[in-house]
C-alpha cells in the first residue's frame, strides 16, 4: 500500500535521470549560458527575480487588476530569461519537483479545455492568464530556494497586510461605506460596518488575510529577537481582528480550518520532545479549549452570534439562497460538459452560464473553486487539480518531517504555508474570491514555498519516511 500511495504522490521520482533524457529540457535550458557568464546583470538574477516578485506582493492590494498583470508579465518574461541561461544543477538543488509536473499537467488538461471550448476566443484569454499564474509559480518556487529571498517575500507581504488591516480596523472604528449589498437587508446585522480595506470587497480582503493570519503565527516562534517576535504578535492581532470584521463567513470557515491545522502541524512538530501525556493530549486539549472559546463568543457576541446561525439558514438567507441558485445552474452545466469542461477563465462562464441561468441569478463565477474548476475543465482537469492539492500537502510533510528531524525553523515556514492553503481551500469552497488577482498570487506563493523545499529522496529514505509514520506515537 506504501509503493501505491508513493507512486501516486511521486514521492519517489527520477527527476534527474528523465530530465537528462529529456530533449526539450537539454535543448532549451541552458541555451543563453554562454551569455550569462558574461552579463553581469543576470549574474544578479534571483535577487532580480526577488524584486519583480516583491513588486507583485506590495502592489497587488492597492492597484488594478490590469497594472497586477503587466507586473506578471514582466516576471514571466524574466523567469524565461532565467531558465535559459541556466546552469547545470546537481539534483539536490534542482529547480523540478513533482509539484512543477502536475502544475504542468494541469495547464496541458487546461489547453484541451480551450480547445474544445465551444466558446475558444473567450477561453483562449484566460488560458493566457492561467498561463500567467502558473509561471509566477514556477518564478516563485527558483526564488524562494534561497533562505535569504524567502525571508524576504514573507516579510514584505507580512507588511504589506499589516497595512491592509490596519486601514480595514480604521473603517470599522470609523464608518465605511458599503460598496455592494453583502447581508441580506433584511437582517439585523443589514447596518453593521463590514471592513474591506483596499480591496473593495469584505469576502475578498478575508481571502487575503487568511495567509497572513497563519504566516504571522508562525513567525511568532521563526523569527528569533523579542522585538520581530513583539511585531509578529502584533501582526496576528491586526491581521485576525481585521478578518474577523469583514463579517466575511467563507473567511471564518477558512480562518478556523487554517488555525486547526496549524495547531495540528505545531504538536506534531514539537512532538519528539513531549512527554507521553502531552504528546497524546496537548491536540485535544488546544482543539476544546478553542471550541469553548467559540461557543462562548457566538453566545455573548450577537453579530456573531447572527452571522454564524445565518450560515444553516439555507435559503432562508438571501445569500444562501443565491449560492444555491447559481449552484443549480452549475451542476447543469457540468452535467453537460462533464469531461472537459468549457474552457478556463471566467470570460468563458460568462458566455456560457446565461444559458443555464435561473432568473434574476446572475454570477460571474461558480462561487466555489472546486465547482469552478469542474466547469472550467471537466472532472479530468478537477480530478488533476485535486491530484496537485495531494502531492502538495503529501511534499510538505514529507519535507517538515525532515526539516524536524534537523529541527530547523525553516519548518515553520512549511507549517504556515500548508495551513494557509487548507484555509484558503477551505474558504474557496463556498466562494470564488480564490480566481481574483490579490489571491491567486498568494495561492501560487504558497504552493512554491512547498516546492522550495523539496529534495529528492532515494527509494530507501522514501520507504524509511512511511515505515516511521506508522511507529506508534504512545510510549
Amino acid at each position: 500500500m506504501n509503493l501505491v500511495w508513493q507512486r501516486f504522490t511521486l514521492s519517489y521520482l527520477p527527476l534527474k535521470e528523465y530530465l537528462a533524457t529529456s530533449y526539450l529540457h537539454r535543448f532549451s535550458v541552458g541555451l543563453l549560458r554562454p551569455w550569462r557568464q558574461s552579463s553581469i546583470l543576470i549574474q544578479w538574477g534571483d535577487a532580480i527575480a526577488a524584486a519583480l516578485l516583491s513588486l507583485v506582493y506590495t502592489l497587488a492590494p492597492f492597484v488594478s487588476s490590469s497594472l497586477v498583470g503587466v507586473l506578471l508579465v514582466a516576471c514571466v518574461g524574466f523567469w524565461l530569461l532565467l531558465t535559459l541561461s541556466d546552469e547545470a544543477r546537481s539534483a539536490n538543488n534542482s529547480l523540478v519537483t513533482p509539484i512543477h509536473l502536475l502544475v504542468l499537467l494541469y495547464w496541458g488538461v487546461a489547453v484541451v479545455a480551450t480547445a474544445l471550448s465551444p466558446v475558444k476566443k473567450a477561453a483562449l484569454n484566460d488560458l493566457a492568464t492561467l498561463t500567467l499564474y502558473l509561471l509566477l509559480f514556477a518564478l516563485c518556487a527558483r526564488v524562494l530556494r534561497l533562505p535569504r529571498l524567502r525571508s524576504w517575500i514573507i516579510t514584505i507581504y507580512l507588511h504589506v497586510s499589516l497595512i491592509v488591516s490596519i486601514y480595514g480596523l480604521r473603517q470599522w472604528f470609523f464608518g465605511a461605506t458599503a460598496l455592494a449589498t453583502w447581508v441580506d437587508p433584511e437582517s439585523p446585522l443589514s447596518k453593521t460596518t463590514r471592513v474591506y480595506s483596499y480591496l473593495g470587497n469584505p469576502n475578498l480582503l478575508a481571502g487575503y488575510l487568511i495567509p497572513a493570519v497563519v504566516l504571522s503565527l508562525v513567525a511568532i516562534f521563526a523569527w528569533q529577537s523579542w522585538i520581530k517576535k513583539a511585531l509578529a504578535l502584533t501582526m496576528l492581532t491586526v491581521n485576525a481582528a481585521c478578518l474577523i470584521l469583514t463579517f466575511s463567513r467563507g473567511g471564518w470557515i477558512g480562518l478556523l480550518v487554517a488555525i486547526l491545522s496549524v495547531m495540528a502541524l505545531l504538536v506534531y512538530w514539537w512532538s519528539v520532545q513531549m512527554p507521553p501525556f502531552w504528546r497524546t493530549w496537548s491536540l485535544p486539549i488546544m482543539l476544546g479549549g478553542l471550541i469553548g472559546v467559540l461557543v462562548l463568543a457566538v453566545i455573548f457576541v450577537e453579530p456573531l452570534r447572527i452571522r454564524v446561525f445565518s450560515i444553516f439558514a439555507d435559503r432562508q438567507d438571501s445569500s444562501n439562497n443565491f449560492r444555491r441558485n447559481v449552484w443549480d445552474a452549475v451542476f447543469e452545466m457540468i452535467r453537460d460538459r462533464p469531461i472537459i469542461g468549457i474552457g478556463p477563465g471566467h470570460n468563458a462562464f460568462n458566455k456560457i452560464y446565461p444559458l443555464y441561468q435561473h432568473p434574476r441569478y446572475s454570477a460571474l463565477s461558480a462561487y466555489s473553486i472546486f465547482l469552478e474548476v469542474a466547469v472550467e475543465t471537466g472532472f479530468i482537469g478537477l480530478a488533476c487539480f485535486l491530484w496537485l492539492i495531494i502531492v502538495t500537502i503529501n511534499t510538505a510533510f514529507m519535507q517538515l518531517r525532515r526539516l524536524r528531524e534537523s529541527r530547523n525553523i525553516e519548518g515553520f515556514w512549511l507549517i504556515g504555508a500548508v495551513a494557509a492553503l487548507l484555509g484558503m481551500l477551505a474558504h474557496g469552497t463556498v466562494d470564488t474570491v480564490w480566481f481574483r488577482p490579490e489571491i491567486n498570487s498568494l495561492w501560487w506563493l504558497m504552493v512554491a514555498l512547498i516546492a522550495s523545499y523539496w529534495m529528492p529522496l532515494n527509494q530507501n529514505q522514501s520507504s524509511e519516511l512511511y515505515s516511521q509514520n506508522q511507529e506508534p506515537t504512545i510510549n
